[in-house]
């Protein structure tokens, strides 16, 4: 027998398989990260790509917006320290710095903490706000080239400098957080954001992928009409340590940031499994069935038609909003959810679109703490109460030979078959 552990909120769950029936573990590289994260994100900030550096867009009196990603207290500790260390050094006081905390619409509302999103000792130092994107009085700064009105956060318009700040990292249908993505969906209106991610129905829209992504080519407008100042982007590994650091121009830095995430998530693979295990890798992303189930696209790439996924994902918050919720009771059949999204279009309704698709293609069952009276509601998705259980409910279906692929962090890993 082996035994492959799973990140499940904050613990881990174990599977134990005979070994014959294991085909591999597919999950991000590993690769060397940064001794010391702060002075590697000092590094990058003295060396920026572009042409432009702090110290010539800042002076002293300049009104300072900060866009930060939530990407975890600690995460976001370091990034906006060792930003200030820069910004006081060149002069800048820290009342007339402000930090907006990017709303991100694919956190389902239910998930989300009235916590800091810093330390004590910055939460102490800095104005910091979180962005409603159904707030009034955001401010009108043009529209696409598919016609779409921008409106942002009229913080943006009011600030001398506007900084975006966060890691950049495989997003279910952007391709890559960080970057322009800090902009929209971060500090856009609630109607903006529909609109964009409306074209996250194409399936060009998907995890990884930048290049003829109809939604990136909408946000990175979005991102140039804003005429964000500068940009702190970090890459790390599946445990979330920093293993480098760009700073400069939106363009190029997070252009740089996605080749190197791409050395790290992007994982070739031989051969299609007979049955998957996946986890989105953690808290961060298994709060609720609704942030969970975005991961599920990976699943799909690697394994056999209509074959067993098990999703292991702990959902200590439940199944997620309630238009998630509704959607997933109203409709059973993802060409009539399609329609319908059409004329009402949602995030929640994006996801629960995609999460039927996923039930078309393969034999889903979810191991989690939602009772499974509630998940069997939900497309009839089928529950097992430990990872184990869900193994031996499934391994008939594969048969004694069957081949069993594990990808502990789904929401990072974008895995694709060798041609």
């Amino acid at each position: 027998m082996v035994e492959i552990w799973l990140p499940y909120g904050s613990t881990e769950v174990c599977v134990r398989i005979p070994t014959v029936n294991l085909l591999d573990v597919i999950e991000p590289k590993k690769i060397d990260v940064t001794p010391d994260p702060r002075a590697e994100i000092r590094n990058a900030l003295r060396n920026p790509v572009g042409d432009v550096s702090i110290t010539e867009i800042v002076k002293p009196g300049a009104k300072i917006t900060l866009i930060l990603k939530d990407s975890g207290i600690l995460t976001n500790s370091l990034l906006v320290s060792t930003l200030m260390e820069e910004l006081n050094s060149a002069g800048v006081k820290d009342e007339d710095v402000t930090v907006v905390v990017a709303y991100d619409p694919f956190r389902a509302v239910s998930s989300r903490r009235d916590s800091p999103v810093l330390d004590e000792e910055l939460s102490a130092r800095l104005r910091v706000i979180r962005h409603s994107c159904e707030a009034e009085g955001q401010e009108y700064i043009g529209r696409t080239s598919r016609g779409i009105e921008i409106y942002l956060n009229r913080l943006l318009k009011e600030a001398d400098v506007k900084i975006t700040v966060g890691p950049v990292e495989p997003h279910p249908i952007v391709g890559y957080s960080g970057g322009p993505e800090i902009v929209l969906p971060g500090v856009a209106s609630l109607n903006s954001i529909l609109e964009v991610f409306r074209l996250g129905m194409d399936e060009r829209a998907e995890k990884g992928k930048v290049e003829d992504n109809p939604v990136h080519e909408e946000i990175l407008e979005a991102a140039n009409l804003a005429q964000i100042d500068f940009t702190l982007n970090i890459v790390r590994n599946s445990k979330f340590d920093v293993v480098k650091a760009f700073a400069g121009s939106v363009d190029e830095a997070f252009g740089r940031a996605v080749r190197l995430a791409e050395e790290i998530y992007r994982v070739p693979v031989e051969r299609r499994a007979d049955m998957i295990f996946i986890s989105p890798g953690g808290s961060l992303f298994d709060a609720t069935l609704q942030e969970a189930a975005v991961c599920l696209d990976s699943a799909l790439k690697i394994v056999k038609k209509g074959k067993p996924v098990a999703l292991v994902a702990e959902c200590i918050s439940g199944c997620g909003d309630k238009e998630f919720l509704e959607i997933s009771f109203k409709f059973s059949n993802p060409k009539d959810l399609r329609r319908y999204l059409k004329r009402k279009f949602s995030i929640p309704g994006l996801v629960a679109y995609r999460l039927m698709n996923v039930i078309q293609q393969a034999d889903l069952t979810i191991v989690s703490v939602i009772p499974e009276y509630y998940v069997s509601r939900l497309f009839k998705i089928k529950t097992a109460r430990t990872a184990n259980e869900a193994y031996r409910l499934l391994a008939d279906a594969v048969g004694s030979r069957g081949k069993v692929s594990f990808l502990p962090y789904g929401r990072l890993t974008i895995p694709f078959m060798k041609t």
